[in-house]
C-alpha cells in the first residue's frame, strides 16, 4: 500500500519540475524584503548566466536552478554543497568530515565545473575526499546549470556548472558591518564570522573572516565516528573601483581546511568523540586565490577580462609531523570575452578562455605524477528574440595538452612519462517558446567534451583519504556527450509547475571499477571506459492557495547504463537513487509593529528510494535501502533600529534520528571490523542547528 501511495503521488506530479517556485520566489535581491505571489511576473525578471551573457530565466533553454541569498541563509549544513545538495537533480558525494562534492544528474567529480569569484575552482577535485575549499561566507547566491556547458566553460563541464556568486558592491555612500555565528549540536560545530563592506565615491571594498570547527559526528548505530572532525579558517577580501566606463576589482582569499580521515577504526568504541583536537590520520589543505576582475563598456558592448591565480597545497598525514602525501597545484585561469547587443533583438558574444597548471609532489608517497597542463578554448554564441520565440546557440573549440614526468623507484617504473593532446568541438542550440505569459516550453541540444584527468591516466598508489589503491589507464580517450533537454513550466497566482526531461549519450565514459585482488592490503581499483547512456528528469509543484502557505513537492530520477554489457556490468557506478522531497512552509505576516519580518515555519521530508541498480562487477558496489529524513526549520528577522535587523534561523535535521547510508557516500564501503558487526558507517544523526547574523548598515 505504501508503494502504491508513493507511485500515485509521483504520477500526480506529471508535468512539473525542480524547485522553481521557491527559486523564483526568493532569488532577486530586490525581492528579499517582500513576499510577492505574482510569480509569473518574477519569472520574467530573474536573470541567470545565459549563453551570451545575462538573460532572463524564462528565456533560458538549458535547465537552470537558482538559490537566493535568503535561501542560503535559511538552509544550514556543514558545508556549502551540503546546504544546496537537496535540490532536485543534485546529489552529493560525502565523506563525513565536512566534505561534500556536487553531483548533477548522476555525474560528479571533474564532470562538474565550480565557478567561484568568476574563475573555475581547481583543487585536485578528482578525489572522493577532496572538497571545494571555497569560503562559503563569500558566496552570496548560487546558480546551477544542469547539462553539458562546455560551450561556455570548456572541458570538464560535461555534467553542468555550479556558479558561486560573490556579493555585489554596496550602493554609493553606504557601508555595512556584519557579524554572525552558528552552533550545531550533533558534532558541536561552531563558527563565528565578521565582515566589513562599503562604497565611497566609487571606491569599493568587501572583506570578511570565518573560523569554524567541529568534533566527530554521531549516529545511533555507530556512536561517535572517528576521523569525522574538521577545522576551517578563511579570509577573503575585495578592493576596486566602479566608474562609468566599467569596473576593476581585485579579489583575494585564503582557505585553510583541516579535515580528519575516517578509516573505520574504533567505530563503536568509547573514544572521546567530543574533542576538538586534531588526531591522525588527517588532511591539511591550503587554498590561495588572487583574481583581477575587469569590465569596460563600449556603447552597446562590454569587454570582460578575468585573470586569476590559485594554489592548492594538499597534504595527508599519518603522523602529525611529516605528510605522507603532499601535492602543490598551481593554476592560472584566464577568461576574456566581448558581449554586444545588436538591432532586431540580437545578442552575440565571443571570447577565449582556459588555464595553465603545474602539479608538484612534495611528500614521501605518490599517487599521481608531476605534470604540466595547458588548456585553451575559443567560442562564439548568439541569442535572438522574435516575438514569443527565443533562440540561442553557439560553438566552441578546445585543446588541452597534458605532459607528465616519469618516476622510477628502486629500479621499478612507478610513473611512465606521457604527452597527451585532447581536442573537442562542442556546441549548443536551444529554443524557448513563451506560449503565454504563464506557460513556457523549452528544447535544447548540447554537445559536451571532457579530457581525462591525470589521475585517470596515470594514478598508481594508495589513496589514504578514500582507503583504496588506484591505478590509472593511459589509453583512455576523451568523453563526448550529446544531451537533449525538454522542459515545461507554468506559473500562476496559486500554483507553480515545472518539468524537465533529458537523455544523455556519453561516448568513452570513464569510471572507477574494483579489481578482484588487493594491493598492499587495500582494495584495488582501476579506471575503465565504455559507452553510456543516462536519462531521467525532475518534476515539482508548489501549491500556494493563500500567499503565506506553500506546499512544495519535487521528484528527481536518473538512470545510467553502460551499453552492450552483461547484467552485472550494465549499471553505471555512483548513480544517485530516485529522490522525492516534500515541504510545507508558512510565512507569517509582519507583526509586532513590523519588528518581526520574514518569519517562517517549515516542515520537510526527503525520501530516497532503494537503489538496486548498481555496478556489481567484483563487488564494486552494493544495493542501498530506501530511507526517509524529516526536517524542521524556522526563522525571522528582528528589526530593532529601522532597517537594521537580527537574522535568526533554527533547524532540526534528521528529526527522528534515522540511521542511514547514502548510495554516494564513500563511508558506505569502509570496513569497520568486528566492533559493529557490519560494513560501512552511517551518516549524521539528529542535529539541532542555531544561526544568527547581524548586519549593521551605515549611510554616509
Amino acid at each position: 500500500m505504501k508503494r502504491l501511495f508513493l507511485l500515485y503521488y509521483i504520477y500526480s506530479l506529471l508535468a512539473v519540475s525542480p524547485m522553481l517556485a521557491q527559486e523564483i520566489h526568493q532569488h532577486s535581491d530586490c525581492l528579499e524584503d517582500s513576499i510577492n505571489p505574482m510569480k509569473e511576473a518574477i519569472l520574467s525578471e530573474v536573470t541567470v548566466q545565459g549563453i551570451a551573457g545575462v538573460q532572463r530565466l524564462k528565456d533560458a533553454a538549458s535547465p537552470f536552478m537558482v538559490v537566493s541569498p535568503k535561501q542560503l541563509h535559511n538552509t544550514i549544513g556543514t558545508n556549502l554543497v551540503d546546504a544546496v545538495g537537496h535540490l532536485p537533480g543534485l546529489s552529493q558525494i560525502s565523506t563525513g568530515a565536512g566534505i561534500s562534492k556536487p553531483v548533477i544528474r548522476g555525474l560528479g567529480y571533474n564532470r562538474v565545473v565550480v565557478v567561484d569569484q568568476g574563475i573555475r575552482q581547481e583543487g585536485q577535485q578528482w578525489g572522493d575526499e577532496h572538497g571545494l575549499e571555497v569560503d562559503e561566507e563569500g558566496v552570496h547566491s548560487v546558480e546551477v546549470l544542469k547539462g553539458p556547458a562546455s560551450l561556455m566553460y570548456g572541458s570538464d563541464a560535461i555534467a553542468g556548472v555550479m556558479i558561486l556568486h560573490p556579493e555585489h558592491p554596496l550602493e554609493e555612500g553606504t557601508m555595512q558591518v556584519k557579524v554572525g555565528s552558528q552552533y550545531q549540536t550533533n558534532n558541536g560545530l561552531y563558527d563565528y564570522r565578521v565582515g566589513f563592506a562599503g562604497n565611497t565615491k566609487g571606491f569599493v571594498w568587501n572583506w570578511h573572516f570565518l573560523d569554524k570547527a567541529a568534533h566527530c559526528y554521531k549516529n545511533k548505530v555507530d556512536g561517535y565516528v572517528p576521523g569525522s572532525f574538521f577545522k576551517e579558517r578563511d579570509i577573503q577580501g575585495m578592493l576596486g573601483i566602479n566608474r562609468g566606463w566599467g569596473h576593476s576589482w581585485l579579489r583575494f582569499s585564503r582557505v585553510s581546511f583541516t579535515p580528519g580521515i575516517t578509516e573505520g577504526e574504533l567505530v563503536g568504541s568509547d573514544f572521546d568523540g567530543k574533542s576538538y583536537g586534531i588526531v591522525s590520520p588527517f588532511q591539511k589543505v591550503l587554498h590561495y586565490k588572487a583574481i583581477s576582475d575587469n569590465a569596460w563598456y563600449f556603447g552597446d558592448g562590454t569587454l570582460k577580462a578575468i585573470i586569476g591565480y590559485q594554489q592548492n597545497y594538499r597534504r595527508e598525514f599519518e603522523e602529525e609531523e611529516t605528510p605522507e602525501l603532499a601535492m602543490r597545484l598551481h593554476t592560472v585561469n584566464y577568461d576574456i570575452k566581448y558581449l554586444h547587443s545588436l538591432p532586431h533583438d540580437w545578442k552575440i558574444s565571443t571570447g577565449v578562455g582556459g588555464m595553465w597548471q603545474r602539479n608538484i609532489n612534495q611528500g614521501e608517497e605518490y599517487l599521481i605524477p608531476d605534470h604540466h597542463l595547458f588548456d585553451i578554448g575559443v567560442f562564439a554564441t548568439a541569442e535572438w528574440q522574435y516575438q514569443k520565440w527565443h533562440f540561442s546557440g553557439g560553438a566552441r573549440f578546445d585543446n588541452r595538452h597534458l605532459k607528465t614526468t616519469s618516476l622510477t623507484e628502486e629500479g621499478v617504473l612507478r610513473f611512465e612519462a606521457l604527452s597527451k593532446n585532447f581536442t573537442g568541438i562542442t556546441g549548443s542550440l536551444g529554443v524557448v517558446w513563451n506560449v503565454t505569459d504563464r506557460i513556457n516550453l523549452r528544447l535544447n541540444a548540447a554537445r559536451g567534451f571532457r579530457a581525462p584527468t591525470v589521475s585517470e591516466l596515470s594514478s598508481n598508489g594508495v589513496h589514504e583519504g578514500s582507503i583504496q589503491y588506484e591505478l590509472g589507464n593511459p589509453e583512455l580517450k576523451a568523453e563526448k556527450s550529446t544531451q537533449l533537454d525538454l522542459g515545461f513550466d507554468y506559473t500562476s497566482h496559486y500554483v507553480s509547475l515545472q518539468a524537465s526531461l533529458f537523455t544523455n549519450w556519453i561516448d568513452d565514459y570513464i569510471f572507477l571499477a574494483r579489481l578482484p585482488y588487493e594491493t598492499d592490503g587495500y582494495r584495488t581499483y582501476q579506471y575503465r571506459e565504455g559507452d553510456a547512456r543516462l536519462m531521467g528528469g525532475e518534476v515539482s509543484v508548489d501549491v500556494h492557495p493563500i500567499n503565506p502557505l506553500h506546499f512544495e513537492n519535487a521528484f528527481s530520477y536518473v538512470r545510467g547504463v553502460q551499453l552492450d554489457q552483461p547484467d552485472e556490468a550494465k549499471n553505471l557506478p555512483m548513480m544517485p537513487a530516485p529522490k522525492w522531497t516534500s515541504d510545507i512552509r508558512y510565512e507569517f505576516p509582519n507583526f509586532a509593529k513590523n519588528h518581526c519580518r520574514r518569519t517562517f515555519l517549515a516542515f520537510g521530508m526527503e525520501y530516497n528510494f532503494r537503489q538496486n541498480k548498481f555496478y556489481a562487477v567484483d563487488n564494486t558496489e552494493t544495493a542501498t535501502p530506501s530511507y526517509a529524513l524529516f526536517n524542521l526549520s524556522a526563522g525571522m528577522d528582528l528589526h530593532i533600529f529601522g532597517h537594521n535587523c537580527i537574522e535568526l534561523t533554527f533547524s532540526c535535521q534528521n528529526l527522528f534520528d534515522k540511521a542511514y547510508q547514502s548510495h554516494l557516500s564513500r563511508l558506505k564501503y569502509v570496513d569497520t571490523g568486528s566492533l559493529t558487526g557490519r560494513q560501512g558507517i552511517s551518516a549524521m544523526g539528529r542535529n539541532f542547528c542555531f544561526k544568527v547574523s547581524v548586519p549593521i548598515d551605515i549611510h554616509l
